[in-house]
């Protein structure tokens, strides 16, 4: 009889021949001969069955890598214009691995939605886990359009609302799908470029009014993937969950936990507590909702939190991560009510350093649910009814406690940006009534701190066990982003220290420089856009904007999936109980933080199309007016302006800043003109007219009248006239490079 080979030796031979993975050719390499070959098949079945193998068509492959060639769909280009991929037949419930196509020049041009054959090469140890080279296209997925649809004589086309896109799809009749003109729609491409040069397309849905009540938060859902429904089996699961017991847990109930949040909130997953010591010292209580207690791994409300990764936010409604049944109630930490929780005592100095901290779970219950706005007016002497009994006794301490945290954050100098964050207000037919920028309180600030110390509780604590998590990582700035923003300082009069350990406090030293000077919003939107963004990794690099060495996202488990890892981690660490991390979690965990970090970009990029969408429609009533800004980005097709009061960003064509041409520097983010040698740089005082505001796409162009207080000549805009006379910026002396860039950019237009 003859020795049948090991799962490992099988995997090894499969990984060393993966054009030779047959039945047949395993059993040749390893000499497995007549009634042998029976028990061969009964262990690759076994395998497959484990998941270690995936069979495909007749030959088999490692379940944890992909073949050598395979079919990749093509994905949309990133912010740094690389294109990636992902397998066509990927069925795992984890996500598909990132592969980084590597093209020649004699490949084709690929775009999203593109199917390819390629060939793969592993690249361990790198943030893709394969480089693949294409061998041929093989065909598209059917290309889909969220637009406004146009009725014709015979069908219609569908317009675009994305400002990214151009392309109008042609719909024939009997592909209208019932839809009205002027409706939203979702399209589907069902055929190549014809006659006039359109893709046709079927309509697949409709969803109405683009202009009515409420409809501008609908279209970001749908043009972004963001999933907005949950499945039956999420829901059932949801509506089975009962409160959780006392039993094994510590009772916190005698603790005066209190939750402070917006004063729309609906869901409510922090609560806190302060006690003052006679030393100076404090204990502060951060209580959080025990999502972990509900939402368990491998569940179905497991596997659709990790899919959606986090809950979206609009002016008008939220996407939540967990049905309301959770969401809402039972892991909301409303007033007078047990709640589940897990919770951290935190002991700091009268200096705001932490001395000790204790994790437990437990059962709590809020003895108040104050919004903000609520909690400064009683502190400030002016408090209601139900804050009144609370001053003394519960709110002062918080206060307290937050200014000891204030010297501690002096001290640790996390960077110290002003931005302010706008707010959408709405009438109840969902129409735009005002703009205003949100209030900082010292309510915001508070909670903001005691937020931070405990996330950083959390990941100590998690290190300190050696238990798996995933770290909120944000890496320093690039030398080639700080070298962009210390040539906007320079150019400014002010001042970014050069050859040393870059440090928070380095910047912040910029930053008061510019304060109350005409340089102040310039130098705080170069140094945000110099600044790397923040994301999620099982490995800990730190987190640069916040001066921490360790931190972990803790406190909103409600809606962070990220947070409920952290939990689940807690619970494994401290023996809490079987609804910790587990296998799958800490085998994932790299694919969760990818998924996640993806997940939170996405809802980004849809709460920002909504505000940009909002601000249109409430501006479009006022085209022809002129407002004074800033100039907020530069791009090689165009200047982008912040128009003071409501923070839009308005954009100026480059055909329309005047008649030269003007070489765009990635690296100091500027326009110079090929003729004067005038700059146009971030930060620069303008006065605009308003030419057309589009609400369904969410754009503004204006017209450039003036720059650093100098008028825009007449006619230049269309070639004639002078050249418009700005102001001399610090443009570097054209050079050769430059000449071949400019010649570029005139043939372009």
């Amino acid at each position: 009889m003859t020795q049948i080979p090991s799962k490992t030796d099988i995997l090894a031979f499969i990984a060393d021949n993966p054009t030779q993975a047959a039945k047949r050719d395993i059993a040749r390499a390893f000499g497995i001969k007549g009634a042998d070959r029976v028990l061969l098949k009964q262990v690759l079945r076994e395998m497959e069955a484990e998941g270690l193998l995936a069979k495909r068509r007749s030959s088999y492959r490692d379940a944890q890598k992909l073949p050598p060639v395979s079919v990749l769909l093509v994905e949309a280009p990133d912010a740094d214009g690389d294109i990636y991929a992902r397998p066509v037949d990927w069925k795992d419930a984890a996500p598909p691995p990132r592969i980084l196509m590597t093209l020649k020049s004699s490949d084709p041009a690929l775009g999203a939605g593109d199917r390819i054959l390629a060939r793969l090469t592993a690249t361990p140890g790198e943030q893709h886990a394969y480089e693949a080279r294409m061998i041929r296209r093989i065909g598209t997925n059917p290309e889909r359009i969220l637009g406004v649809y146009r009725a014709g004589s015979d069908g219609g086309r569908v317009m675009p609302i994305d400002k990214g896109s151009s392309n109008e799809f042609i719909i024939p009749a009997g592909a209208t799908g019932g839809a009205k003109d002027g409706e939203l729609v979702e399209a589907e491409q069902t055929g190549p470029k014809g006659r006039m040069g359109l893709p046709k397309a079927k309509i697949v849905s409709r969803l109405g009014d683009p202009t009515g009540p409420r409809a501008v938060s609908l279209i970001a859902i749908h043009q972004h993937g963001i999933p907005d429904h949950f499945p039956d089996a999420v829901v059932a699961e949801a509506d089975a969950a009962k409160p959780a017991s006392i039993k094994g847990r510590t009772d916190l109930r005698q603790i005066d936990l209190l939750t402070i949040d917006p004063v729309d909130a609906r869901d409510r997953d922090d609560a806190c507590y302060v006690d003052a010591h006679d030393d100076g010292s404090f204990t502060i209580w951060v209580a959080i909702a025990d999502v972990a207690h509900y939402v368990t791994p491998g569940s179905e409300l497991d596997r659709e939190a990790r899919n959606r990764g986090n809950s979206t936010y609009f002016p008008d409604r939220v996407v939540p991560m967990l049905p309301d049944t959770l969401s809402g109630d039972l892991c909301s930490l409303h007033e007078n009510v047990d709640r589940a929780c897990l919770a951290v005592a935190m002991k700091v100095d009268a200096h705001g350093n932490k001395i000790s901290h204790e994790f437990h779970r437990g059962i709590m219950n809020s003895i108040a649910s104050l919004n903000y706005e609520q909690a400064q007016a009683a502190m400030d002497g002016n408090p209601d009814d139900k804050t009144a009994p609370l001053v003394e006794t519960i709110i002062k301490p918080l206060y307290a406690a937050y200014a000891a945290l204030a010297k501690a954050r002096v001290a640790r100098q996390p960077l110290d940006l002003d931005l302010p964050e706008r707010r959408i207000e709405l009438d109840e037919d969902g129409k735009v009534t005002a703009v205003n920028f949100k209030e900082r309180l010292d309510a915001h600030r508070l909670i903001e701190e005691f937020m931070v110390l405990a996330n950083v509780c959390a990941a100590e604590t998690l290190i300190a066990k050696k238990t798996p998590l995933l770290f909120r990582v944000h890496e320093e700035p690039s030398p080639t982003k700080l070298d962009a923003l210390r040539e906007v300082a320079e150019a400014s009069g002010l001042v970014l220290a050069k050859g040393q350990v870059l440090k928070t406090a380095h910047l912040n030293r910029l930053l008061a420089q510019a304060q109350g000077t005409d340089a102040d919003e310039l130098i705080n939107i170069a140094t945000l856009r110099s600044m790397t963004q923040a994301y999620y990794n099982a490995e800990n690099f730190g987190h640069f904007g916040l001066a921490l060495l360790n931190y972990a996202h803790f406190t909103s488990p409600i809606r962070r999936y990220s947070d409920l890892i952290v939990h689940r981690a807690l619970i494994a660490a401290h023996g809490w109980g079987k609804d910790g991390l587990s296998p799958w979690d800490i085998e994932h965990l790299d694919e969760t933080a990818k998924q996640i970090s993806d997940t939170e970009r996405r809802s980004m990029m849809a709460e920002r199309d909504t505000t940009d969408r909002y601000l249109a429609a409430f501006l479009s009533e006022h085209v022809g007016a002129e407002f004074g800004g800033r100039i907020s980005g530069i791009a090689k097709f165009g200047v982008f302006v912040k128009l003071d009061g409501t923070g839009a960003d308005g954009m100026i064509p480059i055909r329309n800043l005047g008649r030269e041409y003007f070489h765009y520097d990635a690296d100091t983010q500027t326009l110079t003109g090929s003729e004067t040698g005038h700059t146009i740089g971030l930060g620069q005082r303008a006065r605009v007219r308003l030419v057309e505001a589009a609400p369904i796409t969410g754009g503004l162009i204006v017209e450039l009248l003036e720059l650093d207080g100098r008028t825009q000549p007449k006619g230049s805009p269309t070639g004639r006239g002078k050249p418009p006379r700005f102001k001399q910026g610090s443009a570097k002396k054209k050079n050769a490079k430059t000449a071949r860039k400019v010649s570029r950019v005139r043939k372009a237009r």
